[in-house]
């Protein structure tokens, strides 16, 4: 009984530090598509209580390395983001002034997005820190939208 239970233990450490066990940490660009269609649904359903989840990471709005932000079509100004790494950083800023770290502009392109009619899907790629322990940024693309009088995306890490 102790070796089969040897067996099964060295089998599931194993599969937890197998590449395919640390790629299921990262979201996909479909994955990413949904949870923006979820977040569009929640807000015109309740906007207070979507961006109360979204800022608490709960509701489904924090799934791996996938989470949605928003901002003000109006101002730019960041009401809502789910990833606990920057959200002190850019909560109550302009979005229009957020910058990659190669410099790119982005939250300029983020903002453009949210000027194009209600629906319409816009990608942006940048550089940003994925949520979790590791503050390195990396690739990232965003799908982005407007919904009301807010702005929202959700982007997926490469």
């Amino acid at each position: 009984m102790f070796r089969t239970f040897m067996i099964a233990a060295a089998s599931a450490a194993v599969i937890a530090l197998s590449p395919t066990a640390f790629a299921q940490g990262q979201g996909t660009a479909d994955e990413a598509k949904a949870m923006l269609a979820k977040t569009v649904a929640a807000i015109k359903a309740d906007k207070a209580k979507t961006l109360d989840l979204i800022n608490k990471g709960e509701g489904g709005f924090l799934d791996r390395d996938l989470y949605p932000f928003c901002s003000n079509v109006t101002d730019g100004k960041t009401i809502a983001v789910g990833n606990p790494n920057v959200a002190k950083q850019v909560m109550g800023e302009d979005a229009r002034t957020l910058k990659d770290v190669t410099g790119k502009p982005f939250g300029q392109e983020l903002y453009d997005a949210y000027q194009k009619p209600e629906g319409q899907i816009t990608e942006v790629s940048y550089m940003w820190v994925r949520p979790g322990p590791d503050k390195t940024p990396v690739q990232k693309v965003s799908f982005a939208t407007k919904v009301g009088d807010l702005g929202c995306g959700v982007g997926y890490y490469k």
